[in-house]
Parts: C-alpha cells; structure tokens; sequence
C-alpha cells in the first residue's frame, strides 16, 4: 500500500476520534464519570495520534517503530511543536491504562484539558494542512 495513502486512512480514523475527544473536553463542568470518558478518549485519540505520525513520517522516509522514536522524530522534523509535553502523555497514557486512582484521573483530566488537548489539536491542523496540499 502506497505510504501516503496509510497515513491519510488512518488520520481519517483520527479525525473521528479526535470529534469525540473534543466534546468531552469541551464539557465546562463535568461529572466524574464524564471525566472518565474525556480519559479513554484520550487514550484512544493519543494512540491513533502516534500511529498516524508514524505512518506519516513513514511516508517521508523516516523509519521509526515505537511511540518514544516516533514523538522524537516528529519534533525533529517540527512536525510536534512540544516534544516533551508528549511524552508527558506517553507517560500519562501509559500509566492510567494500568492504574486507576480518583485522584490521579481528576489530576490527568485537568492535564488533558489544559495542555494535551491543544497539542493534538495542533497535531490535527497539521495533518489537515498536508492532507489538503496547504502545508
């Protein structure tokens, strides 16, 4: 399968995603279990996030296999405008996928709706550029 094509099927996938991740983040009062939900959504959005920067580097010719090499390569490249801040949401990804504390949740949800949540919506802009031939 042609690279380019990849890149552009799967940040289809991400769009749909990043729609239902941007609704629970722009929820101005949450409940718990709305916040729960903004948290999956999270995942699943980042996790998509990733993927598709891999497949997109992968179309540039920049061969990467996991999350840490792909969010490096995609700050590199200046694709990622904060390289650290995603690998905070590696870390943050990674940890409430094994554990779950109230505490924890409200503190990565406040997180993810200060910080992560605009840098994936830059990350969205960036793919809409490229994939409509403006960037």
């Amino acid at each position: 399968m042609d690279k380019t094509i990849r890149w552009k099927q799967r940040y289809q996938n991400l769009i749909k995603a990043f729609e239902q991740f941007q609704k629970g983040v722009l929820i101005s009062s949450p409940s718990d279990i709305e916040k729960q939900g903004v948290i999956k959504s999270f995942e699943y959005t980042f996790e998509l996030s990733w993927k598709t920067l891999k497949d997109y580097l992968e179309s540039q010719n920049v061969e990467v296999n996991f999350p840490r090499d792909v969010i490096k390569s995609a700050f590199q490249y200046q694709i990622l405008s904060d390289g650290s801040v995603w690998m905070d949401m590696l870390d943050k990804r990674n940890l409430m996928a094994h554990t779950y504390d109230q505490e924890q949740a409200d503190l990565v949800y406040e997180t993810i709706a200060r910080v992560y949540y605009q840098q994936i919506r830059e990350l969205m802009q960036f793919f809409e550029n490229k994939r409509t031939g403006e960037g």
